[in-house]
């Protein structure tokens, strides 16, 4: 297997640093508690992202999902969290301090989701893989990951010719205990043809003398031009927000 050309300055970083990066930030983004480092680091992501020119409509792919959520959480916690009162409906109460735990939320999730989009997004998976087997990860994990990726797709497609078989044979969903029925069956049948394929795959592989290692003919080079200074900001930034956060 080959690595792809870079197209930005991101993708001319060690795929390892990378890695090693966004694991170390994210690692400070979710433990961090205090809005002003979440904020540096919400910064320090939209700036980089700017200057990768990546794509709007991939990080709005990443960043809807995400706040779809966080809107339900916006809306349970202020009525779950005990607190001093700061609006009433009804019977309801919502708390100032579940306002501010979701907001907190909210505001730490999308810094997360957009640290791995500027490290991680542009990365193809079979890079990532061999990163993450250079940084002497487990092979069954890295191995559990290059898998799902490369087969969540395929059982999408799998989903939707079922699907669309049972349309074609008159399926109507309703509320009723048939349509609950109905896909329960689909998830069965779809959870067999998986564990079929996964079957066949093995035998594939094992037939093609495949030992539980994968071998690319493209490997990383550290650039102290390119990765120098890129470890020397990662680590700048990374000291700043866990000095305003416990320091």
């Amino acid at each position: 297997m080959h690595a792809s050309e870079p197209t930005t300055w991101i993708d001319r970083i060690d795929p390892r640093l990378r890695l090693i990066a966004a694991a170390a930030l994210v690692a400070v983004a979710a433990a961090a508690n205090r809005p002003s480092a979440l904020l540096l680091l919400l910064a320090v992501s939209l700036a980089g992202l700017l200057l990768s020119d990546l794509q709007s409509h991939h990080v709005r792919r990443r960043l809807v999902p995400v706040n779809f959520v966080m809107l339900v959480v916006l809306a349970v916690l202020p009525l779950t969290t005990p607190g001093k009162p700061l609006a009433a409906l009804g019977p309801l109460e919502f708390s100032g301090e579940g306002v501010k735990l979701a907001l907190l939320i909210l505001l730490k999730g999308n810094t997360i989701i957009l640290l791995m989009t500027l490290l991680l997004g542009s990365m193809e998976t079979t890079t990532l893989g061999h990163a993450m087997s250079h940084l002497r990860v487990p092979d069954k994990l890295t191995h559990l990951l290059l898998f799902t990726v490369r087969y969540v797709d395929v059982l999408r497609h799998e989903a939707h010719r079922l699907h669309t078989a049972m349309k074609m044979r008159g399926f109507q969903p309703r509320m009723n205990r048939h349509t609950y029925r109905a896909y329960g069956h689909l998830v069965g049948m779809l959870l067999v043809r998986s564990l079929d394929r996964a079957e066949r795959i093995v035998a594939a592989m094992k037939c093609r003398g495949f030992r539980g290692r994968f071998y690319l003919l493209d490997h990383f080079a550290f650039s102290p031009a390119r990765d120098v200074p890129f470890a020397a900001s990662s680590l700048v930034v990374l000291l700043i927000a866990a000095w305003v956060e416990w320091l």
